[in-house]
């Protein structure tokens, strides 16, 4: 295969993993060549090539004047089979933190290049009905394996079906972050109990006795950062109240009415001089809530936040632990590679836990100590 040839095969992937990533939304339209050619940094003849073999295989179609658009039905429903020998790796994202989403992409791209691996990408946006269209896509066609996110996994999921399917074709599955207990594959997560007792200890130590948190009770991820910061509380003599936790579904952050909930809650805790939030997301709507308000942080409120995903950490001057997306598509691929090799399904010693990398900035404020019985070491 010659340069042109490469160059004409990374843009027909690049293009099949934006079909996959875009096939069950609203967004069918595929970019321009001129956007694809810049963005891309390749010649409008190479993105034409491309688009020309996507079109023969039916699965985009062009319209005068109008421009080119993913054929859905055929990207659903077609029997996509290994893509010049390459092993193919299907990636289920739930799609919210598109930050997240790109470090974890990079981190798998750096253990699986587009030259030896064809990643199709496929989205959940944290949806049941969405998990189960895409695993039922995927069981109709060939795959080698599969990285996933779980959808709300701390809830009884529907599509464990899905999963056990795959399981007797002997295709290795791992998750990171979210998954299912029900299952026995490998997962890759951040030790979230050990992130909540260094972050809850940087606030308790400052003097914090009224501490709000925010969390999903959908997201196992959530529900395992509560649990951390209620054994941190206890183990340095602090109390967690009932009314200063906020339980909400992941997807309340798409509703614009959400963050007059979250000011309706701030509003019934006049004691509140501290806020944990679960997430980059809940964090973001948190300050805006703050400013909208007046409050200013660390003055009025201090604030520490779980899994920053953004990396401008410093430059925003938040206490949080780091987003270690790379780390967890490196950690994934690495593992999931060496099931495909030694034939396993199963854990077998493919699962990591990933000490938690924390940012000391400027969020907190310290204030005065009261009580007697706190043990901050």
């Amino acid at each position: 295969m010659n340069e042109s040839e490469k160059k004409s095969q990374r843009i027909y992937l690049w293009l099949r993993s934006y079909i996959d990533e875009n096939k069950f939304s609203n967004h069918t339209k595929i970019p321009s060549e001129n956007t694809l050619s810049r963005h891309l940094n390749v010649s409008r003849e190479t993105v034409r090539d491309a688009l020309d073999r996507l079109s023969a295989e039916g699965l985009i179609y062009r319209v005068k004047g109008s421009g080119t658009y993913i054929n859905k039905e055929a990207a659903i429903s077609s029997e996509m089979g290994e893509v010049g020998g390459l092993r193919k790796i299907g990636l289920i994202l739930q799609g919210q933190d598109g930050s997240a989403n790109a470090s974890l992409i990079n981190g798998i791209r750096s253990v699986l290049p587009a030259e030896e691996v064809d990643l199709r990408i496929f989205l959940t946006d944290n949806k049941f009905v969405n998990e189960r269209r895409c695993l039922q896509t995927v069981m109709h066609q060939v795959f080698h394996g599969f990285i996933v996110d779980g959808v709300k996994a701390s809830i009884m999921n529907p599509n464990l079906d899905c999963y056990k399917q795959i399981y007797q074709k002997r295709i290795p599955v791992i998750f990171y972050n979210n998954y299912y207990k029900e299952l026995k594959y490998p997962r890759v997560i951040c030790d979230d109990s050990k992130c909540a007792d260094r972050l809850l200890r940087l606030l308790l130590k400052a003097g914090h006795r009224h501490i709000a948190g925010i969390f999903f009770y959908d997201n196992y991820q959530a529900v395992e950062k509560f649990q951390g910061m209620a054994a941190a509380m206890r183990r340095y003599g602090a109390e967690l109240q009932d009314d200063y936790v906020k339980w909400c579904v992941s997807n309340d952050v798409q509703d614009p009415r959400f963050s007059r909930q979250i000011d309706w809650f701030l509003r019934k805790l006049p004691k509140c001089t501290a806020i944990v939030c679960s997430n980059y997301i809940i964090y973001r709507i948190v300050k805006q809530v703050l400013k909208e308000n007046g409050k200013r942080v660390p003055e009025d409120y201090s604030l520490v936040c779980f899994d920053y995903s953004e990396n401008d950490w410093e430059k925003e001057n938040i206490t949080c632990s780091v987003h270690q997306g790379y780390r967890i598509g490196q950690a994934v691929a690495t593992s999931l590679m060496a099931m495909i090799e030694n034939g396993n399904c199963m854990d077998k010693g493919y699962s990591r836990v990933l000490d938690p990398v924390i940012h000391t900035g400027g969020s907190i404020a310290q204030i005065k100590i009261h009580q007697k019985n706190v043990r901050i070491l």
